[in-house]
Formats: structure tokens, C-alpha cells, sequence
């Protein structure tokens, strides 16, 4: 087992395909990038659960997009023509994890926040810490990160640091439900979150008792 695939069992667990997603993710480091075709010849003629897997966690996304570069907005095709991405943020722990075999969001958050020059990237972590705790099913509204910003006396440049946050794949604009940002307040943007782990645990936990909940209901 690899170095990358040991992180990602961290993040996916007994995901029956992590070792073929690591491969791709490692052939895709150097550039960050990878082709359709170099997805098949590691996958096989059938990429698309690969492909799946990793836009769901924001691992690795489509570059083609129809009305906007949001991830949402992100056309997942398997195609020839295709090509797929990782996230400035992923593309640091994807680098971190071939060396050490952990899946560390502190340390790639920290780097990709360095990387631009942001003066207070060693405060990073911990204010996208707090958005993931603030979060609903990682989607938080522009009114709660301005609140905790608050908290990090970041609220002077709001803006550029919605702007960095959007830039390294830490967060991406939600554009689609009009319903759920009329009830926000404000905008909306989705979480990446594979930057996540203890949040996907209380997800994983709250579905599995509602649906023990649900079994309950209808055995009765």
C-alpha cells in the first residue's frame, strides 16, 4: 500500500476503490491536472465511479464548466476531450500524504494560504476549522464566515479573503438553490470536504441514527 493510499483510507475508509483513486491522484501531482485518456489507461474502461468519487470529496474536479467555475457548475464527463483537476488545497495534501502517509488538512491549509502570500496563513486552520464546525452538510453562509472572522480580526479584507479562500479550494460558491440562500440571508458557498474528517464522522453518525430511527418507524 502506498503512502497516498494510506491517507486517503484515513479520509474514505473502506472505500473499495481508494487504491485506484490514489494512482490517478499521484500521476496527477506534478500538474496538478489529468487527461480523460490517462484516467482510462490507470482505471480501466471505467472511470466513471473513480471520477465520481472524487468530485464528491472535491478531490479531483472537472475543468470544463458551463455558466461558472464554481464546483457545482463543473460538467463531469467521461470523455476523451475531458480533463479533471485537484484543488490548490488537495494538491498540497495529496503532495504531503505521498511522504508521510497521513492525511494532514492543518499542514496543506497552512502551505496553500503561504503560497499566496496570505500574512496570516498560520491562522488558517483553525478559522477553516470553525467554518467546518459552523456548517450544515458543509455549506455555510457568507453572514457565519464573517462572524467568525470576527473572531480572527480578519473582517478588515473580507473580501480578499472569500477571494483566497475560493482560490485554494478551501470553499467554492453555492449557485444553484435560490430557496437555500434566501433562508441564509446571504450567499451561500460549499465546504471542501475532504479538508474535514471529525465533521464527516458526526455526518456519518447523525445519518446512520436516522436511519436507525427510520428502520425503527417502519418496523413498528
Amino acid at each position: 500500500m502506498t503512502n497516498i493510499e494510506k491517507a486517503l483510507y484515513i479520509l474514505l475508509r473502506d472505500t473499495d476503490i481508494v487504491s485506484t483513486l490514489a494512482t490517478i491522484l499521484a500521476y496527477a501531482c506534478p500538474t496538478g491536472r489529468i487527461s480523460h485518456n490517462e484516467v482510462t489507461k490507470i482505471a480501466g474502461n471505467n472511470p466513471e465511479d473513480i471520477l465520481l468519487l472524487g468530485n464528491r470529496w472535491r478531490l479531483l474536479i472537472p475543468t470544463r464548466f458551463q455558466k461558472s467555475s464554481a464546483w457545482e457548475d463543473r460538467l463531469l464527463r467521461c470523455m476523451p476531450d475531458e480533463s479533471y483537476e485537484l484543488p490548490n488545497v488537495i494538491l498540497h495534501l495529496v503532495r504531503n500524504a505521498s511522504k508521510t502517509g497521513d492525511w494532514d488538512p492543518v499542514i496543506a491549509i497552512e502551505e496553500a494560504f503561504k503560497e499566496i502570500e496570505e500574512p496570516s496563513w498560520q491562522q488558517m486552520p483553525e478559522l477553516v476549522s470553525e467554518f467546518g464546525k459552523q456548517a450544515r452538510y458543509y455549506k455555510i453562509s457568507a453572514n457565519e464566515i464573517i462572524q467568525i472572522s470576527t473572531l480572527f480580526n480578519l473582517t478588515q479584507k473580507i473580501d480578499v479573503l472569500i477571494a483566497e479562500l475560493k482560490a485554494t479550494g478551501v470553499m467554492s460558491p453555492k449557485l444553484g438553490s435560490i430557496a437555500e440562500v434566501s433562508w441564509a440571508g446571504s450567499p451561500l458557498y460549499e465546504l471542501n470536504p475532504s479538508l474535514f474528517i471529525e465533521e464527516r464522522e458526526k455526518i456519518d453518525r447523525a445519518c446512520a441514527e436516522a436511519n436507525r430511527k427510520n428502520s425503527g418507524n417502519a418496523g413498528g
